[in-house]
């Protein structure tokens, strides 16, 4: 269903994010994500001097590697569009990303390592959602290649996603047809549970 209509207003501000998530041949996997700032007005500014409607105001890249695993292997980020010109700076410095597991808690540690004035707003956003790209990407590959292989997944495996969001809340119906044995909402057998997955 699509919003209500809008009262009168005018456009001001675009953001745009774009992700790619890969099978490399290698095993690993990259996950590349793009942030794009723009105005619908120009604007002068100090350092790159005039601004025009369109052009970005932001632009940052990431590209970080993960094993299946879930574990990031490489991190890379640029900021190839910035307002001022110390901020591309900071990008070498998402390199302590690396070998830090995408789990529940990632957002946590990744404010760490690149938090408040060590990092850069954009860009730990940017990473922030290429993690959920990463689960997305992975797990549908992991699930093709055990079914092509005819294999059942491990009952006891707990998918790090389940409690995350409305749909797959342990008492959610979704929940209770995918996965029957986390289920705990109404006529839920009482199983007991496997510890949750690091992934």
């Amino acid at each position: 269903m699509p919003l209500s209509p809008p009262a009168d207003r005018k456009l001001s501000h675009i953001r745009r994010i774009e992700s790619w998530g890969y099978e490399r041949a290698d095993g690993l996997f990259d996950i590349e994500g793009v942030l794009h700032d723009s105005k619908t007005y120009g604007f002068d500014n100090q350092w790159r001097g005039r601004v025009e409607p369109g052009q970005p105001v932001h632009e940052m890249w990431v590209r970080m590697t993960v094993d299946e695993d879930y574990v990031i292997r490489d991190m890379e980020a640029t900021s190839d569009a910035t307002p001022f010109q110390m901020c591309g700076g900071i990008a070498p410095d998402y390199k302590k990303l690396i070998g830090l597991p995408l789990a529940r808690d990632f957002k946590r540690q990744m404010r760490k390592h690149v938090g408040s004035t060590h990092g850069c707003t954009h860009l730990s956003e940017l990473i922030g959602r290429l993690a959920t790209v990463a689960f997305q990407t992975i797990g549908s590959i992991k699930t093709r290649r055990m079914r092509e292989a005819g294999k059942k997944p491990d009952p006891s495996y707990r998918p790090a996603w389940i409690d995350t969001c409305h749909a797959w809340a342990t008492d959610s119906p979704v929940l209770q047809q995918h996965y029957p044995q986390f289920y705990t909402g109404p006529g839920a057998t009482g199983a007991p549970k496997a510890a949750a997955s690091g992934d």
